[in-house]
């Protein structure tokens, strides 16, 4: 296996798909755009040191981005180079691997997605399960148990070589600052090889559950159990946590997890409901919040933006938004979001026109009479204030909007929605 790892045409389509994904360098601060003419100068040495045990990966950069709750997710970066290699064994692995995996699972496979693994809830759903066992997993990608890994990965990588070259990726270490630290347990986020890893791992669980017969859907380390009642949700929780506990040797957060309506819970961004005896999807109020904040941050007064570069931000955010929570009954919402969205344009034009002349100059160009024109161009009350004034509302009208250029989430909506 480990021969058709280092063949020349899986190498070369590693490469390609590391330079695809573009993204920033690991410890030795190589750039993607380096790679090429280093592959092509060390390519033999990197292939002979593989091939011989001897290749001793880079630890990965650690670094953090923000999550939903504030708190931060740690990424582990590798080089570009052991980006390739991790690459070359995720091509020879998936074909392998795709077959054993559940039909349950969605998350990091090819032909899969998220809009697939909501609409098996909303099935579920249907079929009478209201109440959820939604399991959270702490921090998964840091607490998997390496041991238990290697003995899962053995039982179909019979090459000992490729095994013994995934162990020391999860060995690499990690730098933090200036410092290397031992990873002992862990698959570090950030490496082409993870995804697959921790679909290889909760394969273990998925395999239970099927077993057990339990309706469930997963999405990465994101899974929810739909059962007919509270009752059996509660049962199946505490066997389920001791299991994952007891046999594949990681954390479940209590604390995050539990048993729930289906009304009540949130799973990939979105929420359930029954409607005469369907199940459907509605957007959870975490999600809004979300989506309210980032379009306050893109229509901020003080970004220092031109109207065309607000103009495209916004398009691009609202689009991809729509199009991930296109499955959501959600109309009547982003009618109310985009009213408060447009008093939030409103409130940047109002702020752009600065002086009183080009308030009055402006205002009668719209359409207001010069009288009332004059007297809102001199007032002093604050700008978010006058943008939900009657006079802004008459001559800063949605369709004027619509025609600079800006576009609205539930005009989008109406373009791309679910009809199911």
């Amino acid at each position: 296996m480990l021969e058709y790892i280092l063949s020349p045409s899986n190498l070369n389509a590693a490469y390609l798909q590391v330079k695809c994904n573009k993204g920033a360098g690991g410890v030795d601060k190589m750039e993607v755009e380096s790679l090429k003419d280093y592959l092509v100068s060390h390519k033999d040495e990197l292939i002979t040191s593989i091939l011989q045990g001897k290749y001793r990966p880079n630890p990965v950069r650690r670094v953090e981005i923000p999550k939903d709750n504030g708190q931060k997710r740690q990424l582990g970066i590798p080089t570009v180079v052991d980006r390739v290699v991790q690459q070359a064994i995720a091509q020879i692995l998936m074909p392998l691997y795709e077959p054993q995996f559940s039909d349950h699972s969605y998350g990091f496979r090819p032909k899969r997605n998220a809009h697939q693994a909501l609409k098996k809830c909303r099935d579920y759903i249907t079929e009478g399960n209201g109440y959820a066992v939604d399991l959270d997993l702490e921090k998964f990608f840091d607490k998997v148990n390496h041991s238990k890994l290697i003995e899962v990965l053995s039982r179909t990588i019979k090459d000992g070589r490729v095994v013994s070259l995934i162990h020391k990726y999860l060995n690499a270490g990690v730098q933090v600052g200036g410092n290397i630290e031992a990873s002992e347990m862990g698959v570090p986020q950030g490496g082409p090889l993870s995804p697959l890893l921790s679909n290889i791992m909760l394969n273990e669980l998925d395999k239970e559950l099927e077993r057990r017969g339990h309706k469930f859907v997963r999405y990465a380390d994101d899974m929810v159990i739909l059962c007919s009642s509270k009752r059996s949700a509660e049962r199946v929780m505490g066997s389920i946590i001791r299991f994952i506990e007891d046999r594949l040797f990681l954390k479940v957060n209590r604390e995050k997890s539990q048993v729930a309506y289906i009304s009540k819970i949130k799973f990939l961004g979105y929420s359930f409901y029954k409607a005469k005896g369907e199940g459907r999807l509605r957007i959870h109020p975490k999600s809004v919040s979300k989506m309210k904040a980032k379009l306050k941050e893109l229509t901020a007064r003080s970004n220092g933006w031109g109207n065309d570069r607000r103009k495209e931000s916004l398009r691009q955010y609202i689009i991809g938004w729509v199009n991930y929570f296109k499955l959501a009954d959600m109309q009547s919402l982003l009618l109310r979001v985009d009213e408060w969205y447009r008093r939030r344009i409103r409130m940047v034009i109002w702020k752009q026109w600065k002086r009183i002349r080009t308030k009055l100059t402006n205002l009668v160009k719209l359409g207001a009479e010069k009288p009332k024109a004059r007297e809102w161009a001199n007032t002093r009350k604050g700008h978010w204030h006058i943008a939900n004034s009657f006079i802004l509302a008459t001559t800063i009208t949605i369709n004027r909007l619509r025609q600079a250029g800006y576009v609205f989430l539930s005009d989008y909506y109406q373009k791309v929605r679910i009809k199911t």
